[in-house]
């Protein structure tokens, strides 16, 4: 699906519509890994006929018709090689052998992404592991992105997904979508994923560019569905908000060239005033009705940053405050980090590094380049270059993403200029 060969726009409709696909035929089978399955030859099949037939006038009934197509060969080898004739698998069989014309519409209710968002997280599954198999499924990332997300080795979380798959199909709870009750129950594990797949859109963890715009807008298109259909959930609105907050800045964190911009350099002319308006507004609302959650915290923080016309006029005191308060409700070190970050800006640098040292021995950060590039920034406000190239240089080596790999290196580099003309 991604060779060379195959025209960006089509590459990009194919990544759009694989999750809707693979949502609606997962509900009319059942078995997960066998829709996977089919999904991808479907997935496959376009990407090798559409550049030279054209795409078709319904290219999401075309992937549903083929899939179901591959779906019903390996049906029809299963009956065969179990020889299974009674009546009951009979009816099954004609159940499973409809398939519509290629160009008909796909006769499935309401999203079918959100639905495969709440089919993924499945009762047989760990929150973790229900997590990592929809970032998958739904938003298409690999393996070694969602190994970066949940700050663990790439190999572990492989085994992860291959054991969710498994658990799944072993469990004997059908794989379709669920009750009211069953929806409520999976909504936490549901904003996580959509959190942590708009999180990899809007920076990137591989790759040569900072963000993928697919994947970000799919996040809010979907955060936006599922606050209609729960307008009184706050975290819900919470997390919508902080979307929109986050993604106001897009235009103005890369240069001409692709290049990070970091947030106290960007032209704030160029953010987008109308998501920034409707992100404070949902935040104060869902603030004011009570039970405050992480979500609603995140985007209470990012709407401090957004109203502050100036990155001087920044109220990091609140910041600080608000981080205090989002990291004795979750257990996340990326938190801590940037809670020194903003205590640093309240008390100095040397405040911050000395925070810092709390990290070091959590092996979730051990490495991680963040923690480099943030000591970096601490010793350089400290007037510490020798000490902020060293680090600056170590984040670069560790970054898989080649804007922030570019920026890292181009601090060191500035700094030993600096350094040499002293």
């Amino acid at each position: 699906m991604t060779a060379d060969s195959v025209p960006a726009t089509i590459e990009h409709l194919l990544r759009e519509l694989a999750p809707q696909v693979l949502g609606a035929v997962a509900r009319r089978h059942g078995d997960f890994q066998a829709a996977e399955d089919a999904v991808q030859e479907a997935l496959i099949a376009a990407a090798a006929q559409w550049p030279a037939d054209g795409v078709p006038r319904n290219p999401r009934g075309w992937l549903y018709h083929v899939a179901l197509r591959r779906l019903t060969d390996h049906l029809r080898g299963e009956m065969a090689r179990r020889r299974r004739e009674d009546a009951v698998a009979s009816q099954v069989w004609a159940d499973w052998a409809f398939v519509p014309p290629p160009d008909a519409e796909v006769g499935v209710d309401g999203d079918d992404t959100l639905v495969l968002l709440f089919m993924c997280c499945h009762p047989a599954l760990t929150p973790a592991s229900a997590i990592a198999l929809t970032l998958r499924a739904v938003g298409g990332l690999t393996t070694a992105q969602i190994a970066a997300a949940f700050l663990v080795p790439e190999a572990t979380m492989a085994q992860r997904i291959s054991r969710a798959k498994a658990s799944i199909k072993s469990s004997g709870v059908p794989f379709e979508m669920p009750s009211a009750a069953e929806r409520a129950e999976r909504l936490k594990s549901v904003l996580h994923v959509l959190y942590l797949l708009f999180s990899e859109g809007y920076a990137s963890s591989t790759g040569p560019q900072l963000h993928r715009a697919d994947l970000s807008d799919e996040a809010i298109r979907l955060a936006r569905t599922l606050h209609v259909l729960l307008p009184n959930d706050a975290e819900v609105a919470g997390l919508l908000a902080l979307m929109l907050l986050t993604d106001a800045r897009r235009a103005a964190r890369t240069g001409p060239h692709g290049e990070l911009i970091p947030l106290d350099e960007q032209d704030r002319a160029l953010w987008n005033r109308a998501m920034i308006v409707e992100g404070v507004a949902l935040v104060s609302d869902a603030l004011s009705r009570g039970a405050v959650g992480p979500y609603q915290l995140q985007a209470a923080i990012a709407a401090v940053h957004d109203e502050a016309e100036r990155a001087d006029d920044t109220d990091w005191p609140q910041i600080l405050a608000l981080y205090g308060v989002l990291e004795r409700t979750s257990d996340n070190p990326v938190v801590t980090l940037n809670r020194v970050i903003a205590a640093a800006m309240v008390k100095g640098p040397e405040a911050g590094l000395e925070l810092l040292k709390a990290l070091d021995d959590d092996p979730r950060m051990r490495g991680h380049y963040r923690l480099d590039a943030v000591r970096a920034h601490l010793y350089e406000r400290a007037g510490d270059p020798a000490r902020a190239i060293a680090h600056y240089r170590a984040a670069a080596e560790r970054t898989a993403s080649i804007p922030e790999r570019d920026y890292l290196t181009l601090k060191a580099a500035g700094l030993s200029v600096e350094r040499t003309a002293d």
